[in-house]
């Protein structure tokens, strides 16, 4: 059809003061009602709108159902009809939402993997702020022992909690509430005001169940009126909480409460199923994920791997006890360390011998390898066994791999545990012996070894015999060093400069050290006389100095202050073997 030939026809347009006439063709008889274009179609008309005047209204109240064409009419019209802001921030580029549901589908779908926040005291990164502050709170807080009388904040220093006082009590009170007209010197307490007065009451006082509109005021009803009142009983140890739900905790990681699923191997239990999964890959399978880059050891979990570079790599202690400024790498390493040896608490006692520990774990180990005889832990290079994973991890590292981390300053002497190089520090070189024997008044650095010298010197016990030649120990290391030596013809440790062999890697180090080294580090501090060996100078000191011959010949009654030499005098003079 020729344009030419299309009708014409005037439409008329209602307007607000007068009607509006226009000209459109007969073909184009639908009209926009905001600009009277014509179209053809009643479509073009819908989709001209959509794009040119935006009628589309899809942004719904959702407390009025009201629609808005735009998300900023929406927002307005919440702040200014409900009282409603976008409360909810994202810490990663500020964009602000009205629900907390929004805030984190944001998160999820624009800043997913992003590890924007880094701990200024760690250098860990984590995906958002809120989980960064958590990882602070549990792994770097710093005790606030300073409480604001006033609002009961706490604060670090007394410096922080007087800024505080000066800058937020001074009297201004910039912050009015609109519903009531009180005033308040912080906007936050303004708002807590308002939710409180005239809002919700969402926090219920467990022990007396009064409700509170803000958790702070919940907070101080409980330390005004509760404190110190611990009405929850543990029925199995008789430990006193304050709130029930510490009660339950307690119940459940104390006294295996709610524990399930029990370890096939070990018969452990656990409250979930994936905590056994857990354990069974890590203890009973040996899975260790997580290598250290500095020393290759490796760990079960990344909160392990992360500790262990702080204390061994960096030495870092954070948490400092107060009362003998003892150092520890984690919080609840210090809170136990206060709690067995500045409270004096062992709350956890063993049925068969009395015998008390400061944690169910070692209670349990106490039990499974005293008093049932398990050593569920073997080497599998020499088959030795042991009751607890972490020695057998210790002889490892000591015996089949050599690895001695911790090196005296003194004398150049290496050990496998830290606790083993402050014990020869402090009994060697300080001197420190409190334990005395009460037979011959010989000192001993612990109770251990005072107990193992009267057993063996002055009671003559051996109670570790070989079942293949009879011959007795006092100890069963001695008994199994024999055994491999003597009968197995074993001598696995060879000297790398005169290729002589040892049955034991101490043996070994001792060789090289006073042989191939030449070193005497023992020096006798009467007579100044230097060995390479210890026990040589505590003989020298014994017979030269103190005159002490403990082993009387009963035939001839000769006396004797090694006992070697009093076994070679009766098989030569005597023919006694």
């Amino acid at each position: 059809m020729d344009k030419s030939d299309n009708k014409i026809e005037e439409v008329v347009i209602p307007g607000n003061t007068s009607e509006h006439v226009i000209v459109v063709s007969e073909d184009k008889k639908y009209i926009c009602d905001i600009c009277h274009e014509a179209f053809t179609l009643e479509s073009s008309v819908i989709t001209h709108k959509d794009t040119i005047h935006n009628e589309r209204k899809d942004y719904e109240c959702e407390k009025c159902e009201k629609k808005f064409e735009f998300r900023s009419q929406l927002s307005r019209h919440q702040i200014s009809a409900h009282k409603t802001r976008n409360d909810f921030a994202c810490d990663r580029c500020e964009k602000k939402f009205v629900k907390k549901s929004s805030l984190f589908m944001h998160q999820k779908l624009l800043h997913k993997d992003r590890k924007d926040f880094t701990c200024d005291k760690c250098e860990r990164k984590f995906e958002n702020k809120s989980t960064l502050l958590k990882h602070k709170k549990i792994f770097h807080e710093v005790f606030k022992n300073y409480l604001c009388e006033i609002c009961a904040k706490k604060f670090d220093t007394k410096q922080n909690l007087l800024k505080h006082i000066k800058g937020v009590h001074n009297g201004r009170k910039d912050f009015a509430c609109d519903e009531c007209e009180k005033t308040f010197g912080e906007k936050r307490n303004l708002l807590l005001h308002q939710n409180t007065v005239h809002g919700c009451t969402d926090y219920v006082c467990d022990i007396c169940e009064k409700k509170f509109g803000r958790k702070l005021a919940l907070f101080k009803h409980q330390k005004k009126i509760h404190e110190g009142v611990k009405n929850h009983v543990c029925n199995k140890c008789e430990e006193k909480f304050r709130k029930k739900s510490q009660l339950l905790f307690h119940l459940k990681a104390v006294h295996n409460d709610f524990k399930n699923y029990s370890c096939d191997n070990c018969g452990k239990k656990f409250g979930h199923k994936r905590t056994l999964l857990a354990h069974q890959k890590i203890f009973h399978e040996g899975q260790r994920d997580y290598a250290c880059d500095q020393c290759e050891k490796k760990f079960a979990y990344k909160n392990s791997l992360f500790f262990h570079k702080n204390k061994i790599h960096e030495g870092r202690e954070d948490f400092a006890c107060d009362k003998c400024e003892k150092k520890f790498g984690l919080k609840w390493g210090l809170l136990l360390h206060q709690k067995t040896a500045h409270e004096g608490r062992r709350d956890f006692a063993c049925e068969k011998c009395d015998k008390k520990y400061g944690q169910k774990s070692d209670l349990i180990q106490h039990q499974k390898i005293i008093h049932e005889g398990r050593k569920d832990y073997a080497c599998d290079k020499c088959e030795k066994k042991f009751g607890v994973r972490s020695n057998l991890i210790v002889h490892q590292r000591a015996i089949h791999e050599n690895c001695r981390d911790y090196i005296c300053d003194n004398c150049g002497k290496k050990f496998t545990r830290k606790s083993g190089l402050l014990f020869h520090q402090k009994t060697v070189h300080e001197g420190h012996k409190d334990y005395v024997c009460d037979k011959c008044e010989k000192k001993f650095g612990d109770k251990h070894h005072l107990t193992r010298h009267i057993k063996l010197v002055h009671e003559g016990r051996k109670d570790f015999s070989c079942d293949r030649c009879e011959k007795k120990f006092g100890m069963k290391s001695n008994l199994l060093t024999h055994k491999k030596a003597v009968h197995e013809g074993r001598k696995d440790f060879a000297c790398d400069k005169c290729e002589k062999k040892f049955g034991e890697r101490s043996s070994l180090n001792q060789h090289q050290r006073t042989i191939h080294e030449g070193r005497k580090d023992y020096t006798c501090d009467k007579c100044e006389k230097k060995f390479g060996k210890k026990s040589n100078l505590l003989v020298h000191q014994r017979i030269v100095h103190e005159g002490c011959k403990n082993f009387a010949c009963n035939e001839c009654e000769k006396k004797f202050g090694v006992r070697s030499n009093f076994y070679k005098h009766q098989k030569l003079v005597h023919k006694i073997r």
